[in-house]
Protein backbone atom coordinates (compact mmCIF):
# COMPACT_ATOMS: atom_id res chain seq x y z
CA UNK A 1 0.00 0.00 0.00
CA UNK A 2 1.87 3.48 -1.10
CA UNK A 3 1.78 6.44 1.08
CA UNK A 4 -0.89 8.45 -0.74
CA UNK A 5 -3.59 5.33 0.26
CA UNK A 6 -2.68 5.45 3.52
CA UNK A 7 -2.93 8.96 3.85
CA UNK A 8 -6.41 8.21 2.57
CA UNK A 9 -7.55 6.11 4.80
CA UNK A 10 -6.40 7.51 7.80
CA UNK A 11 -8.34 10.90 6.88
CA UNK A 12 -11.40 8.87 6.48
CA UNK A 13 -10.72 7.06 9.76
CA UNK A 14 -9.67 10.37 11.89
CA UNK A 15 -13.24 11.75 10.30
CA UNK A 16 -15.13 9.71 11.05
CA UNK A 17 -13.44 9.13 15.15
CA UNK A 18 -13.79 13.12 15.20
CA UNK A 19 -17.26 13.04 14.55
CA UNK A 20 -18.11 9.61 15.61
CA UNK A 21 -21.57 10.53 17.82
CA UNK A 22 -22.97 11.67 14.12
CA UNK A 23 -21.47 8.77 12.82
CA UNK A 24 -22.44 6.48 15.72
CA UNK A 25 -26.35 7.38 15.08
CA UNK A 26 -25.98 6.89 11.07
CA UNK A 27 -24.44 3.44 11.77
CA UNK A 28 -26.63 2.35 14.25
CA UNK A 29 -29.54 3.33 11.49
CA UNK A 30 -27.65 1.37 9.08
CA UNK A 31 -27.34 -1.28 11.18
CA UNK A 32 -31.20 -1.28 12.63
CA UNK A 33 -31.77 -1.54 8.54
CA UNK A 34 -29.42 -4.40 7.20
CA UNK A 35 -31.18 -6.14 10.50
CA UNK A 36 -34.71 -5.90 9.60
CA UNK A 37 -33.80 -6.47 5.73
CA UNK A 38 -31.81 -9.48 6.83
CA UNK A 39 -34.20 -10.75 8.97
CA UNK A 40 -37.18 -10.21 7.01
CA UNK A 41 -35.85 -11.14 3.73
CA UNK A 42 -34.65 -14.63 5.40
CA UNK A 43 -38.64 -15.11 6.90
CA UNK A 44 -39.58 -13.98 3.40
CA UNK A 45 -37.88 -17.22 1.83
CA UNK A 46 -38.55 -19.77 4.93
CA UNK A 47 -42.25 -18.44 4.96
CA UNK A 48 -43.65 -20.89 2.55
CA UNK A 49 -41.94 -23.87 4.57
CA UNK A 50 -43.23 -22.63 7.89
CA UNK A 51 -46.84 -22.05 6.79
CA UNK A 52 -46.68 -25.23 4.60
CA UNK A 53 -46.12 -26.92 8.04
CA UNK A 54 -48.75 -24.68 10.23
CA UNK A 55 -51.16 -25.51 7.32
CA UNK A 56 -50.79 -29.33 7.61
CA UNK A 57 -52.39 -28.75 10.80
CA UNK A 58 -55.63 -28.63 8.50
CA UNK A 59 -55.41 -31.88 7.11
CA UNK A 60 -54.86 -33.61 4.18
CA UNK A 61 -54.42 -31.06 0.94
CA UNK A 62 -55.17 -33.84 -1.71
CA UNK A 63 -57.58 -36.56 -1.93
CA UNK A 64 -57.96 -39.27 -4.25
CA UNK A 65 -60.64 -40.92 -5.65
CA UNK A 66 -62.18 -43.79 -7.54
CA UNK A 67 -62.34 -42.70 -11.13
CA UNK A 68 -64.51 -45.03 -12.32
CA UNK A 69 -67.11 -47.93 -10.65
CA UNK A 70 -63.75 -49.96 -9.16
CA UNK A 71 -62.19 -49.05 -5.82
CA UNK A 72 -58.24 -47.65 -5.36
CA UNK A 73 -56.47 -50.97 -5.61
CA UNK A 74 -52.81 -51.15 -3.25
CA UNK A 75 -50.83 -51.43 -6.46
CA UNK A 76 -52.77 -48.04 -7.88
CA UNK A 77 -52.11 -46.22 -4.63
CA UNK A 78 -48.15 -46.73 -4.28
CA UNK A 79 -47.88 -45.89 -7.98
CA UNK A 80 -49.73 -42.88 -7.69
CA UNK A 81 -47.78 -41.53 -4.17
CA UNK A 82 -44.45 -42.44 -6.24
CA UNK A 83 -45.13 -39.35 -7.71
CA UNK A 84 -44.67 -37.06 -4.68
CA UNK A 85 -41.18 -36.43 -3.76
CA UNK A 86 -40.04 -38.10 -1.06
CA UNK A 87 -39.13 -35.22 1.39
CA UNK A 88 -42.66 -33.52 0.66
CA UNK A 89 -44.50 -36.23 1.12
CA UNK A 90 -46.00 -36.00 4.57
CA UNK A 91 -48.11 -38.83 4.97
CA UNK A 92 -51.24 -40.55 2.96
CA UNK A 93 -54.21 -42.76 4.58
CA UNK A 94 -56.61 -44.91 2.84
CA UNK A 95 -60.00 -44.93 3.74
CA UNK A 96 -62.86 -47.73 3.07
CA UNK A 97 -66.59 -47.78 4.53
CA UNK A 98 -69.07 -50.30 5.11
CA UNK A 99 -72.41 -50.27 6.31
CA UNK A 100 -72.62 -52.18 9.73
CA UNK A 101 -74.60 -52.68 12.89
CA UNK A 102 -74.44 -52.09 16.63
CA UNK A 103 -77.19 -52.64 18.95
CA UNK A 104 -79.26 -52.99 15.88
CA UNK A 105 -78.35 -50.04 14.75
CA UNK A 106 -77.26 -48.72 11.59
CA UNK A 107 -73.69 -47.70 11.93
CA UNK A 108 -71.11 -46.54 9.18
CA UNK A 109 -67.46 -48.56 9.74
CA UNK A 110 -63.92 -46.44 8.03
CA UNK A 111 -61.24 -49.05 7.91
CA UNK A 112 -58.47 -46.61 8.15
CA UNK A 113 -54.89 -47.36 9.10
CA UNK A 114 -54.04 -45.64 12.05
CA UNK A 115 -50.23 -45.67 12.20
CA UNK A 116 -50.65 -42.60 9.50
CA UNK A 117 -53.96 -41.38 10.43
CA UNK A 118 -52.79 -38.54 12.43
CA UNK A 119 -50.28 -37.90 9.25
CA UNK A 120 -53.46 -36.63 7.68
CA UNK A 121 -55.45 -35.81 10.31
CA UNK A 122 -53.34 -34.07 12.75
CA UNK A 123 -56.67 -31.88 14.24
CA UNK A 124 -58.10 -35.38 15.62
CA UNK A 125 -58.75 -34.98 19.07
CA UNK A 126 -58.78 -38.53 20.97
CA UNK A 127 -60.22 -38.90 24.41
CA UNK A 128 -58.04 -42.13 25.42
CA UNK A 129 -55.57 -43.78 22.63
CA UNK A 130 -55.89 -44.49 18.95
CA UNK A 131 -55.89 -48.35 18.22
CA UNK A 132 -52.93 -49.96 18.30
CA UNK A 133 -54.26 -53.91 17.22
CA UNK A 134 -57.29 -55.24 15.42
CA UNK A 135 -60.36 -56.02 17.57
CA UNK A 136 -59.95 -52.23 18.97
CA UNK A 137 -61.74 -49.57 17.58
CA UNK A 138 -61.83 -45.60 17.95
CA UNK A 139 -65.66 -44.09 17.65
CA UNK A 140 -66.88 -40.79 17.09
CA UNK A 141 -68.47 -38.93 19.60
CA UNK A 142 -71.56 -38.90 17.92
CA UNK A 143 -71.79 -42.43 17.16
CA UNK A 144 -70.74 -42.57 20.29
CA UNK A 145 -73.43 -40.59 22.02
CA UNK A 146 -75.92 -42.28 20.15
CA UNK A 147 -74.92 -45.87 20.84
CA UNK A 148 -74.30 -45.22 25.01
CA UNK A 149 -70.82 -46.54 24.72
CA UNK A 150 -68.00 -44.89 26.15
CA UNK A 151 -63.88 -46.34 26.25
CA UNK A 152 -63.18 -49.73 27.54
CA UNK A 153 -66.68 -50.59 26.36
CA UNK A 154 -66.85 -53.78 24.06
CA UNK A 155 -69.08 -53.88 21.01
CA UNK A 156 -70.61 -56.15 18.46
CA UNK A 157 -70.27 -54.87 14.65
CA UNK A 158 -72.65 -56.90 12.39
CA UNK A 159 -72.29 -57.25 9.06
CA UNK A 160 -75.09 -58.60 7.00
CA UNK A 161 -75.24 -59.68 3.58
CA UNK A 162 -76.48 -62.52 1.10
CA UNK A 163 -75.03 -65.39 0.53
CA UNK A 164 -75.12 -66.48 -3.43
CA UNK A 165 -74.82 -69.73 -4.80
CA UNK A 166 -71.04 -70.49 -4.97
CA UNK A 167 -69.95 -68.59 -2.01
CA UNK A 168 -67.10 -69.94 0.45
CA UNK A 169 -68.74 -70.51 3.44
CA UNK A 170 -66.70 -72.27 5.42
CA UNK A 171 -65.16 -69.90 7.60
CA UNK A 172 -68.93 -68.05 8.62
CA UNK A 173 -69.99 -70.48 12.03
CA UNK A 174 -73.34 -71.86 11.64
CA UNK A 175 -74.96 -69.72 14.06
CA UNK A 176 -74.86 -66.66 12.16
CA UNK A 177 -76.34 -68.18 8.94
CA UNK A 178 -80.50 -68.03 8.65
CA UNK A 179 -82.62 -68.50 5.90
CA UNK A 180 -85.47 -66.43 5.51
CA UNK A 181 -88.59 -68.22 5.49
CA UNK A 182 -90.30 -66.01 2.84
CA UNK A 183 -87.87 -66.10 -0.09
CA UNK A 184 -85.94 -69.23 0.64
CA UNK A 185 -82.89 -66.98 0.27
CA UNK A 186 -80.02 -67.35 2.64
CA UNK A 187 -77.97 -64.66 4.84
CA UNK A 188 -75.18 -64.34 7.15
CA UNK A 189 -74.89 -61.52 9.99
CA UNK A 190 -71.55 -61.94 10.40
CA UNK A 191 -69.88 -60.53 13.59
CA UNK A 192 -66.70 -58.69 14.93
CA UNK A 193 -66.15 -58.15 18.64
CA UNK A 194 -64.31 -54.97 19.27
CA UNK A 195 -63.17 -52.78 22.24
CA UNK A 196 -63.39 -49.12 22.42
CA UNK A 197 -59.79 -47.81 23.03
CA UNK A 198 -61.04 -43.92 22.52
CA UNK A 199 -63.58 -41.31 21.63
CA UNK A 200 -62.84 -39.26 18.68
CA UNK A 201 -63.60 -35.50 18.70
CA UNK A 202 -63.57 -33.30 16.24
CA UNK A 203 -66.63 -30.97 15.46
CA UNK A 204 -67.10 -32.25 11.94
CA UNK A 205 -68.54 -35.13 10.08
CA UNK A 206 -65.71 -37.42 11.26
CA UNK A 207 -67.25 -37.79 14.55
CA UNK A 208 -70.34 -40.47 12.34
CA UNK A 209 -68.16 -42.84 12.31
CA UNK A 210 -66.74 -45.86 14.04
CA UNK A 211 -63.52 -46.66 12.84
CA UNK A 212 -61.07 -49.79 12.94
CA UNK A 213 -58.42 -51.32 11.22
CA UNK A 214 -58.36 -52.30 7.46
CA UNK A 215 -57.89 -56.20 8.08
CA UNK A 216 -60.53 -55.94 10.52
CA UNK A 217 -63.12 -54.88 8.29
CA UNK A 218 -62.44 -57.43 5.43
CA UNK A 219 -62.65 -60.05 8.03
CA UNK A 220 -65.68 -58.70 9.36
CA UNK A 221 -67.18 -58.09 5.34
CA UNK A 222 -65.61 -61.26 4.23
CA UNK A 223 -64.82 -59.23 1.61
CA UNK A 224 -60.80 -57.61 0.29
CA UNK A 225 -61.30 -54.91 -1.22
CA UNK A 226 -59.98 -51.80 -2.38
CA UNK A 227 -60.15 -48.17 -0.64
CA UNK A 228 -62.86 -45.65 -0.97
CA UNK A 229 -61.04 -42.14 -0.56
CA UNK A 230 -57.43 -41.59 0.13
CA UNK A 231 -55.81 -38.93 2.20
CA UNK A 232 -52.64 -37.47 1.24
CA UNK A 233 -50.83 -34.57 3.24
CA UNK A 234 -47.79 -32.85 0.60
CA UNK A 235 -45.95 -30.30 2.25
CA UNK A 236 -45.79 -28.56 -0.95
CA UNK A 237 -47.19 -25.12 -2.21
CA UNK A 238 -50.00 -24.83 -4.03
CA UNK A 239 -48.34 -24.53 -7.97
CA UNK A 240 -46.77 -27.37 -6.79
CA UNK A 241 -49.56 -29.35 -5.44
CA UNK A 242 -51.22 -28.60 -9.08
CA UNK A 243 -48.38 -30.52 -11.01
CA UNK A 244 -48.72 -32.80 -8.58
CA UNK A 245 -52.42 -34.10 -9.52
CA UNK A 246 -51.91 -33.46 -12.66
CA UNK A 247 -49.54 -35.98 -13.07
CA UNK A 248 -51.13 -38.73 -10.86
CA UNK A 249 -54.46 -37.67 -12.81
CA UNK A 250 -52.54 -38.54 -16.01
CA UNK A 251 -51.18 -42.02 -14.76
CA UNK A 252 -54.20 -43.88 -16.00
CA UNK A 253 -54.07 -46.15 -12.57
CA UNK A 254 -58.09 -45.22 -11.76
CA UNK A 255 -57.29 -42.52 -9.64
CA UNK A 256 -58.97 -39.05 -9.50
CA UNK A 257 -56.61 -36.57 -7.72
CA UNK A 258 -57.96 -33.07 -6.28
CA UNK A 259 -57.00 -30.40 -4.25
CA UNK A 260 -58.44 -29.82 -0.67
CA UNK A 261 -59.58 -26.16 -2.02
CA UNK A 262 -60.26 -24.95 1.37
CA UNK A 263 -56.55 -25.68 2.65
CA UNK A 264 -54.44 -25.04 -0.49
CA UNK A 265 -56.75 -21.99 -1.93
CA UNK A 266 -56.04 -20.33 2.24
CA UNK A 267 -52.48 -21.25 2.85
CA UNK A 268 -51.85 -19.53 -1.26
CA UNK A 269 -53.86 -16.43 -0.07
CA UNK A 270 -52.13 -16.21 3.60
CA UNK A 271 -48.91 -16.34 2.02
CA UNK A 272 -49.05 -14.09 -0.33
CA UNK A 273 -50.30 -11.39 1.55
CA UNK A 274 -48.01 -11.57 4.81
CA UNK A 275 -44.93 -12.25 2.18
CA UNK A 276 -46.20 -8.58 0.59
CA UNK A 277 -46.16 -7.22 4.17
CA UNK A 278 -42.39 -8.27 4.58
CA UNK A 279 -41.80 -6.78 1.50
CA UNK A 280 -43.07 -3.57 2.33
CA UNK A 281 -41.37 -3.26 5.42
CA UNK A 282 -38.58 -3.98 4.28
CA UNK A 283 -39.21 -1.39 1.88
CA UNK A 284 -40.23 0.85 4.68
CA UNK A 285 -37.62 0.49 6.67
CA UNK A 286 -34.80 0.85 3.82
CA UNK A 287 -35.91 4.26 2.76
CA UNK A 288 -35.81 5.32 6.41
CA UNK A 289 -32.90 4.45 6.51
CA UNK A 290 -31.48 6.18 4.01
CA UNK A 291 -32.92 9.45 4.73
CA UNK A 292 -31.60 8.87 8.56
CA UNK A 293 -27.63 8.49 6.93
CA UNK A 294 -28.74 11.23 4.13
CA UNK A 295 -29.57 13.48 7.36
CA UNK A 296 -26.42 13.01 9.15
CA UNK A 297 -24.23 13.34 6.32
CA UNK A 298 -25.74 16.68 5.47
CA UNK A 299 -24.98 17.85 9.32
CA UNK A 300 -21.76 16.32 8.77
CA UNK A 301 -21.14 18.00 5.59
CA UNK A 302 -22.52 21.72 7.34
CA UNK A 303 -19.69 21.12 10.06
CA UNK A 304 -17.36 20.73 7.29
CA UNK A 305 -18.08 23.36 5.23
CA UNK A 306 -14.89 25.62 5.89
CA UNK A 307 -12.64 22.95 5.43
CA UNK A 308 -13.74 22.01 1.75
CA UNK A 309 -13.76 25.47 1.15
CA UNK A 310 -9.93 26.04 1.91
CA UNK A 311 -9.28 22.07 0.19
CA UNK A 312 -11.24 23.19 -3.04
CA UNK A 313 -8.97 26.84 -2.37
CA UNK A 314 -5.65 24.81 -2.26
CA UNK A 315 -6.41 23.25 -5.70
CA UNK A 316 -8.45 19.90 -4.35
CA UNK A 317 -10.26 18.60 -7.32
CA UNK A 318 -14.27 18.02 -6.63
CA UNK A 319 -13.48 14.33 -7.45
CA UNK A 320 -11.07 14.03 -4.61
CA UNK A 321 -13.87 15.33 -2.05
CA UNK A 322 -16.53 13.18 -3.45
CA UNK A 323 -14.07 10.18 -3.21
CA UNK A 324 -13.52 10.92 0.62
CA UNK A 325 -16.79 11.60 1.89
CA UNK A 326 -18.42 8.48 -0.37
CA UNK A 327 -15.49 6.29 1.34
CA UNK A 328 -16.59 7.76 4.15
CA UNK A 329 -20.08 6.67 3.59
CA UNK A 330 -19.65 3.04 2.23
CA UNK A 331 -17.76 2.23 4.91
CA UNK A 332 -20.35 2.79 7.54
CA UNK A 333 -22.34 1.19 5.19
CA UNK A 334 -20.25 -1.89 5.04
CA UNK A 335 -19.85 -2.51 8.44
CA UNK A 336 -23.46 -1.84 9.22
CA UNK A 337 -24.09 -4.54 6.83
CA UNK A 338 -21.88 -7.20 8.61
CA UNK A 339 -23.34 -6.63 11.58
CA UNK A 340 -26.54 -6.56 10.82
CA UNK A 341 -26.33 -10.01 8.56
CA UNK A 342 -25.44 -11.34 11.88
CA UNK A 343 -28.32 -9.62 14.07
CA UNK A 344 -30.85 -10.33 11.35
CA UNK A 345 -30.21 -14.09 11.79
CA UNK A 346 -31.14 -13.73 15.07
CA UNK A 347 -33.97 -10.97 14.80
CA UNK A 348 -35.53 -14.11 12.24
CA UNK A 349 -34.69 -16.69 15.15
CA UNK A 350 -36.79 -15.29 17.46
CA UNK A 351 -39.81 -14.16 15.01
CA UNK A 352 -39.68 -18.02 13.87
CA UNK A 353 -39.69 -19.28 17.31
CA UNK A 354 -42.43 -16.64 18.70
CA UNK A 355 -44.76 -16.87 15.32
CA UNK A 356 -43.96 -20.80 13.78
CA UNK A 357 -42.42 -22.01 16.91
CA UNK A 358 -39.27 -23.42 15.06
CA UNK A 359 -36.29 -22.53 13.80
CA UNK A 360 -35.41 -20.69 10.76
CA UNK A 361 -32.78 -21.71 7.84
CA UNK A 362 -30.02 -19.93 7.51
CA UNK A 363 -28.95 -18.68 4.16
CA UNK A 364 -25.50 -17.82 3.92
CA UNK A 365 -26.03 -15.89 0.88
CA UNK A 366 -28.09 -13.32 2.71
CA UNK A 367 -25.03 -12.14 3.92
CA UNK A 368 -23.67 -10.48 0.74
CA UNK A 369 -26.69 -9.71 -0.27
CA UNK A 370 -27.13 -7.69 3.19
CA UNK A 371 -24.14 -5.87 3.03
CA UNK A 372 -24.37 -4.97 -1.03
CA UNK A 373 -27.79 -3.40 -0.22
CA UNK A 374 -26.19 -1.92 3.19
CA UNK A 375 -23.42 -0.17 1.01
CA UNK A 376 -26.04 0.62 -2.11
CA UNK A 377 -28.43 2.38 0.43
CA UNK A 378 -25.70 4.31 2.01
CA UNK A 379 -24.24 5.35 -1.31
CA UNK A 380 -27.39 6.72 -2.64
CA UNK A 381 -28.19 8.55 0.93
CA UNK A 382 -24.68 10.33 0.64
CA UNK A 383 -25.43 11.65 -3.15
CA UNK A 384 -27.88 14.59 -2.24
CA UNK A 385 -25.04 15.69 1.03
CA UNK A 386 -22.52 15.11 -1.25
CA UNK A 387 -23.49 17.64 -4.34
CA UNK A 388 -23.87 20.12 -1.49
CA UNK A 389 -20.43 19.53 -0.39
CA UNK A 390 -19.15 19.98 -4.03
CA UNK A 391 -20.89 23.21 -4.88
CA UNK A 392 -19.36 24.77 -1.64
CA UNK A 393 -17.97 27.87 -3.11
CA UNK A 394 -14.56 28.32 -1.45
CA UNK A 395 -14.25 32.16 -1.58
CA UNK A 396 -17.66 32.81 -0.10
CA UNK A 397 -17.05 30.33 2.77
CA UNK A 398 -13.87 31.89 3.80
CA UNK A 399 -15.09 35.22 4.36
CA UNK A 400 -16.97 33.58 6.23
CA UNK A 401 -20.59 33.95 4.33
Amino acid sequence: MNKKRRMFIRMIVASLVRRRSRMIVALLAIIVGATILSGLVMIYYDVPRQMSAQFRSYGANIIFTPAGEEAISPEALAQSVGAFAGAELEGYTPYRYENSKIHNMPVTLAGVTFDTVLKTSPYWLVNGDLPTKDGETLVGAKTAESLGIKQGDTVSAIHSFEITEGMDTSAIPSYEIYTDPETGETYCDHALDLTVTGILETGGSEEDYLYVSLPDLTYLTLEERGYDIVEVSVAAMQDALKNYVETVNGQSTGISAKLVKRVTASESTVLTKLQSLVFIVTAVVLVLTMICVATTMTAVIAERRREIGLRKALGAYNSSIVGEFMSEGLLLGGVGGILGSVLGYAFAQVISMNVFSSSITFRPLLIPVTIAASVLVTGLACLIPIKSAVEVDPALVLKGE
